[in-house]
């Protein structure tokens, strides 16, 4: 028997395995020890680290057209929710905030953008384009903020540069940009990867998850539903391959491309996992990623500042993660290997706060889903 429970508990657990992805990706034992894999393209290019933020947005907007629809069938205004988005999204924004300036608050090198700050804008932008648009209207702003960044950056002349180089930071309009308009630090000094302009493309990775909510909140057979799903996904990820090679994959940008084709894994991996545990019905239900999906934000933040702690010798008189490094070294086994132990390992650590307020059957304020 179908439930709306069910389906979000495959949303919960996708949001959970991105999440433990996330903090496996940023806290490695050594940064000069760590695979391949689990570390982002340099520029141009994919590598599997770089559908893990996308894969988040996505859920994103899954969460909202669910979250939100529910709110407008239970009989709450628009304008009543749109402040609750406003309201979450500064909490989520503030976070981000503090989790740079944490533990020294120096202002005068603060980031005042960066991976929460974008889900904060990202979850804003999408809440009032559900409450005040059409679905029509969402289907013309993806594709025209699509078009128009891929026109813009590859072919729009830059002043005193002239015309982009996506070869290249420093010779495109989101470099440009971010360098007038985002104020203190860039995360690579001259650009940002979270700047301003690519967070156009990465507000339509939120409305391809809001197509997909849009799916399930069909009355159609789930089986049907989720059918749609992946035809939908094959086909993103058909269209994000043919545009690569006019505009590259290139997380850094978030290039029309690299939104298609993430938009492609979201759809793609949601169906997966509905079929597996909405029309199978699996008895696993995968409660490790479960607890992180329920307090995604959360566990992310506490990631964050525990951080700051294990990596400083300010705390404890030594860096927790060298001290594991030498230990593991000792042993005599890959250094790689003891770098991803060590990130494991802090995933448990994360997962204990965070199966605490799973099991109070308490989803944190600051939760994407409201």
């Amino acid at each position: 028997m179908e439930t709306k429970n069910q389906r979000l508990l495959a949303l919960d657990i996708l949001r959970g395995l991105t999440i433990i992805l996330m903090i496996v990706v940023n806290d490695p034992g050594s940064w000069s020890e760590v695979y391949a894999p689990f570390l982002h393209a340099e520029w141009n290019g994919l590598t599997p680290t770089d559908y893990v933020f996308p894969t988040f947005l996505f859920i994103v907007g899954v969460s909202i057209v669910l979250s939100l629809s529910k709110q407008l069938e239970a009989g709450k205004t628009r304008s009543q929710i749109a402040k609750k988005v406003l309201w979450r999204a500064l909490k989520i924004y503030l976070v981000g905030i503090f989790l740079w300036l944490w533990p020294s608050f120096n202002f005068e090198g603060i980031r005042w953008v960066g991976v929460l700050p974008r889900i904060a804008l990202v979850f804003l932008a999408c809440g009032l384009i559900f409450l005040y648009t059409t679905k029509k209207t969402q289907w013309y702003l993806g594709i025209g903020i699509l078009l128009g960044y891929w026109i813009m950056m590859a072919y729009v002349p830059l002043p005193g540069i002239g015309f982009p180089d996506l070869s290249i930071p420093e010779k495109n309009w989101a470099h440009y940009l971010d360098s007038f308009l985002i104020p203190g630090r860039l995360w690579k000094y001259t650009w940002d990867p979270e700047g301003f302009l690519s967070t156009l493309p990465a507000i339509v990775s939120g409305l391809i998850g809001m197509w997909a909510g849009y799916v399930l909140m069909k009355k159609e057979e789930l089986k049907t539903r989720l059918n749609q799903l992946f035809f939908i996904g094959f086909i993103l990820l058909f269209l994000g391959d043919a545009m690569q090679w006019v505009f590259p994959f290139n997380k850094n940008l978030w290039s029309s491309s690299f939104t298609l084709f993430m938009g492609g894994i979201g759809m793609l991996s949601l169906a997966a996992f509905s079929y597996y545990f909405d029309v199978r019905q699996s008895r696993f239900k995968f409660e490790f990623a479960h607890v992180f999906g329920v307090n995604s934000i959360f566990a992310y933040s506490m990631s964050s500042i525990l951080t700051v702690i294990f990596y400083s010798s300010k705390w404890f008189g030594f860096a927790l993660n060298q001290e594991f490094m030498s230990l593991w070294e000792n042993i005599g086994l890959p250094l790689k290997l003891g770098s991803l132990v060590y990130a494991l390992l802090y995933v448990l650590i994360i997962w204990l706060p965070t199966y605490y307020l799973f099991k109070k059957k308490t989803p944190h304020k600051f939760s994407i889903t409201i």
